[in-house]
């Protein structure tokens, strides 16, 4: 995501649902089985993998509970709507992402993040999500927000200075409420195309024009926020650097370049090894991984790419599904649909309007269909460890 949107349409829909709690299975669609949480860094607390207070947490979701864990929506970050923040309610949604951005300033930020927090039901915990990056995409400032450089003079800097600084720009996060940032971008530009990418060179979000030095950068500032309680999302699998159009702004970005044993994949593999990280998937179409779907939407790319050949067992968080110009042929509903069965684990929207018809139709499914229950109760466990991991979950 790039661009600051207004939240959109008003929530009209509230579910009307049974509350019965389900039993979790290891059953699930594609790219959504059993998931650990690697050990938190520096003196977080984690929940282990298999920790009775992970399971008992996540067992105890009802299946409402459990499809909302699959979803984070816009929540404006200056002035709520009301529908925004009753979506956070009414779906019971796991998380949601300040949009539009804001100059107002941490005091203002932590107010929003307890105004959201206060709207979630049931036991787990909001993730409350910000792009917050530098430079061009810094979408959250005003007094106790550091001016952030941009991801390119990041690069400059020596590994161990860049995290020592993104400790700091985490701290301020910590101190607004956030606990999530949608960053570090770990797509490699080239050189020569650094004037021509519209989603990441033009803006300055690479930290390089190789994978080595993206990669090395990159994990600096990943580690950076882990050391002060951050959790990352890194971004775009498999890769915008070698893009022209920006998928915000335009249907149909095709890479007709990258492979699926791709050199420039080598941040992505460096940066997901710890297991602490989320990763974001682009929304760009790949002519030599699979040239019929969108990277949002390819089993190819989410379950064979990530989870077989990467070994990836976390939280995929898909790109924005709900105001992007890459989706807006598809349907709402199916965009999560469609996401969900290729491997996704968590779609986000920055349109809290389209949220009731996303999650009506994945609940409906549900319902009707046991496989896909299934697997929804296995993404809604690896979001509850994902959260453990991070020492979000009170196991007294």
């Amino acid at each position: 995501m790039i661009s600051k949107r207004a939240a959109g349409a008003v929530v009209t829909g509230v579910l009307a649902l049974a509350a019965v709690p389900m039993t979790l299975t290891a059953v699930a669609f594609p790219g959504s089985g059993e998931a650990g949480p690697k050990a938190a860094r520096d003196g977080r607390s984690p929940a282990p993998d298999g920790s009775a207070c992970v399971e008992r947490t996540a067992a105890e979701l009802t299946l409402e509970q459990q499809v909302g864990q699959l979803f984070i929506s816009g929540v404006d970050a200056d002035e709520p709507a009301e529908a925004e923040l009753a979506a956070v309610k009414d779906l019971h949604l796991g998380g949601v992402i300040l949009t539009n951005g804001s100059e107002a300033g941490v005091d203002t930020t932590r107010q929003v993040s307890e105004r959201a927090r206060e709207a979630a039901t049931g036991d787990v915990p909001l993730w409350v999500s910000a792009d917050q990056e530098g430079g061009k995409v810094q979408h959250l400032k005003g007094p106790g927000f550091d001016a952030m450089p941009s991801a390119v003079e990041q690069g400059k800097l020596d590994p161990a200075a860049l995290r020592s600084q993104a400790a700091g720009w985490a701290g301020q996060l910590n101190s607004a409420g956030v606990n999530v940032n949608l960053a570090p971008v770990l797509d490699t530009v080239p050189e020569d195309l650094s004037d021509e990418n519209e989603p990441v060179g033009k803006l300055q979000r690479n930290y390089g024009t190789t994978p080595e030095a993206v990669a090395a950068s990159g994990t600096a500032f990943q580690e950076g926020m882990a050391d002060a309680g951050v959790t990352t999302a890194v971004k775009h699998f498999p890769g915008l650097g070698r893009v022209i159009g920006n998928t915000d702004h335009s249907k149909d970005v095709v890479d007709d370049v990258t492979t699926r044993d791709d050199a420039y994949l080598r941040p992505f593999k460096e940066g997901l090894s710890s297991g602490d990280s989320l990763v974001m998937i682009s929304s760009a179409r790949y002519a030599k991984i699979d040239p019929d779907n969108m990277a949002a939407f390819s089993s190819e790319i989410l379950t064979g790419m990530l989870r077989e050949d990467l070994g990836f067992d976390g939280v995929i968080v898909s790109d924005d599904l709900g105001a992007a110009k890459a989706v807006e042929d598809v349907p709402p509903a199916e965009r999560a649909l469609r996401f969900l069965d290729a491997g996704g684990t968590v779609v986000l929207s920055v349109d809290a309007g389209v949220l009731p018809e996303m999650a009506g139709a994945v609940l409906q499914r549900a319902r009707a269909d046991e496989q896909f229950r299934a697997g929804v109760q296995a993404g809604a466990e690896r979001v509850v460890k994902a959260k453990g991991a991070a020492g979000m979950l009170d196991c007294g």
